[in-house]
Parts: C-alpha cells; structure tokens; sequence
C-alpha cells in the first residue's frame, strides 16, 4: 500500500504539470488585449501562434513520456536494483542512487534542452547555441547538479543523524544559507561560459549611474554578457549585496533597446532594491526550506518507505526523490503564495520606473521584451494565478498607463 500511495502521489504531480501544460496550449487562441494589438503585426503573430502550438505540444509530450518513465522506475524498484550492485553501506546507496537518479534527469534534460533550443528556438531564429556549446553547458549542469545532490542528501544524512527531529528548523537553516551562499556566488558562476565586457562610456553608462546613486547604491561595475552566443532574446539584471551593485546587460537588449528604455528596466530592478523585495522573497523562501526539511524527516523516520522499494532500510539517495515526491504534491500550494506576492511586487517595481520618469519608456521597453522574447499577450488567468512570477504584459501596462494619467 505504501509503493502503491507514493505511485499516486507521483502521478498526481506529473498529471498537474500536464493539466497546466494543455491549459497554456489552448491559451493560444484567446483574444490580443487591445493595449497590446501593436506588439505583433498579423505575420509575426501567427508565428508566434505556431511557435507557442510546437513549444506547448512537445511540453505535454515530454511530461507524459517522463512521467511514464519515473513512474516504471518506481514501479519497478530500479532505484534499489542500481544500489544492490554496490557494497552495502550509507555511503555507496546514497552516491549510487543520486548518481543514477542525476543520470536520469541529466538524459531528459538533454532531449528536452536539444529539442527546445537546438530544434524549436532554432526554427524560430532565437538559438545561436553551436553544439559545442550546448554539450559544454549539459556538462556543466550535469556536475553542478550531481554535487548539489550529493551535498543535500549527505546533510540530511548528518542531521538526523545528530538531532533527530530537530533536523527540521536547522535543515531549513542550513538551505536558507546555502541558497544565499549560491546567491553570493552567481556573479562568479555565471562568468563560467560566459564573456563578460565593460560598458562603454556614454549617455547609457551616466544614466545608469545616475540612477543608482541617486538612491544611495554605489556602482561596482557595468558590464555586457555575450548573451548572444546562445540566443537572441533580452535579459538585464544587477548582482551584489547590500548596496555595492554590479550591472549586467545581454549585448542583445544593449543592440535593441534605447538608453531610456534600458534605463527604464533598471528602474524597475531600482525598485525591488528600495522595497526590499528579495529579502521578502527570501524570508518565504525559509518557509519553503522548512517544508522540504519537514519532507526530508518523514522520509527518513519511515524505513517502510524505502523498504516498500526494494532497499534494506533507509537511503538517503532515495530519500532524495521522496522529497521531490512530497514538494510535489505541497509546492503549488506555496506557489499561490510566493506568485501572488511577487506579481504585486512588479507592479510596485514599475511604478518605481513611472515616479522616475520613465513611465512611457517602461511601456515600449516591455512591449519590445515581449516581441524580441516572443512572449504569451494573453494567458489563461489559471496558468497566472498558479504558475506566473509577473503579471500578464497587458495588466501591467494598463497599470503603468493609469499612473501616468495621475
């Protein structure tokens, strides 16, 4: 009964991604908003329809075929088979399990990044990845997500161990800081695979500057990614903590956009810095640390879930796909959450642009994101409330419009 509800409960998570998936696939048809009408002329807009129809339609596809194959794999007691071939021990369960189990997922990320990007972003003109380059970055991701795995299973491994219950708020503890750590390192990581150029001097670079300092942030650096080596979409952001900044521009948004509209982008990045919302995001974050670390307890406090799979007792190897199991099944009920604060959020974070006199640069420069991003105008409202970080570009434009009037 016990293989049999995990079985369930896993079916019940895959089935909720494909639900979500066909929702966005019909999406396709719903009417333009008429403050959006410009965004696509009439051939551009049936290629992105074709465009969103192959993007969707391989996304239902690539679920159920995922979902058959973890399913069997459990069905099957694979995960203890691959473990029975090592000596017996914590160490060799943990690391043949997540090795196998990172293998698996490493195998599905390849067919689903090639066929997204090599394949359906190619045919659109939006991928400028070589395969040199696709099979350098599959590497790295490979290892990067073997070592994350490693670390976090040999952490619940030392926690229950040492306190017991107590695993629960110091699991969470540790995954909160760990999450800042790779915060803190991401400037460094992003710079593997990647070339990164000063900005030249200019009007850009003083408004920039400008901007920032104004409201009391002192500017490390300005720099352009070699974004364009992988696609032609546009993407900014700034890194650092407390108030020294770094700058990051896609050479693409630098190629595309005007000075003011870039300016109005970091504008509204300005304003999640003056309202503190990535600590807010990090404080449900915590939340988010405890459930997993709540998850993690049960599943290694229950031997008979493990057993029921086919191992001899406890693997924390398995028991990290038990926590991808139970996050499953209780994280979209914490996405409601998280989306709905971070949708308000963005609203906030463009008024930011509008009181810095930007207002009608935000709505060109987000009307541009949208085209060169080849971006949905309008999303079924499930798929928003559900699954959307920002709100749909025909509400926040809207929103813009109305404060520019006052």
């Amino acid at each position: 009964m016990i293989k049999l509800a995990i079985i369930i409960l896993t079916l019940i998570g895959g089935l909720y991604g494909i639900v979500l998936n066909i929702v966005q696939h019909s999406s396709a048809s719903n009417p333009t908003p008429e403050n959006l009408k410009d965004v696509y002329d009439d051939e551009t807009y049936s290629k992105w329809k074709k465009y969103e129809a192959e993007h969707s339609r391989y996304s239902i596809l690539s679920s159920i075929v995922t979902g058959i194959i973890m399913l069997a794999l459990l069905a099957t007691d694979a995960y203890s088979a691959v473990a029975s071939i090592f000596p017996a021990g914590d160490h060799a369960g943990l690391i043949s399990v997540i090795v196998f189990a990172t293998l698996i997922s490493t195998v599905f990320e390849i067919i689903d990044s090639y066929v997204t990007n090599m394949i359906i972003e190619q045919k659109y003109g939006f991928n400028k990845m070589t395969v040199k380059t696709f099979i350098a970055d599959r590497i790295r991701s490979f290892l990067l997500n073997l070592i994350l795995s490693i670390i976090i299973c040999y952490a619940v491994f030392g926690f229950y161990s040492l306190v017991g219950v107590w695993m629960i708020p110091i699991f969470a503890g540790a995954m909160f800081c760990f999450s800042l750590v790779i915060s803190f390192l991401y400037p460094i990581l992003s710079r593997i695979g990647n070339k990164f150029t000063s900005l030249e001097d200019g009007e850009l670079k003083e408004s920039l500057m400008s901007l920032l300092t104004k409201h009391g942030y002192k500017v490390k650096a300005i720099e352009v990614m070699d974004a364009s080596r992988r696609t032609t979409k546009l993407n900014a952001y700034f890194t650092g903590f407390g108030k020294l900044k770094t700058i990051v521009l896609y050479d693409n948004l630098v190629n595309s956009m005007t000075p003011d509209e870039i300016c109005a982008v970091f504008a509204h990045e300005l304003g999640h810095g003056l309202h503190k919302d990535v600590p807010k995001t990090q404080a449900l974050n915590l939340i988010n640390m405890a459930l997993m670390g709540a998850v993690a307890f049960l599943a290694v406090s229950a031997p008979e879930l493990h057993t029921a799979f086919g191992f001899d007792g406890v693997n924390y190897g398995f028991v990290y796909l038990l926590m991808g199991t139970g996050l499953g099944i209780v994280q979209p009920f914490m996405s409601l959450l998280m989306n709905a604060k971070s949708r308000a959020a963005e609203y906030r974070a463009d008024r930011q642009a509008v009181s810095e006199g930007y207002g009608e640069a935000m709505i060109s420069a987000l009307k541009k994101l949208a085209r060169e991003n080849f971006s949905h105008l309008s999303p079924s409202k499930i798929n928003v409330v559900l699954e959307y970080s920002h709100p749909p570009l025909g509400d926040r434009i809207a929103a813009v419009e109305k404060q520019l009037k006052k």
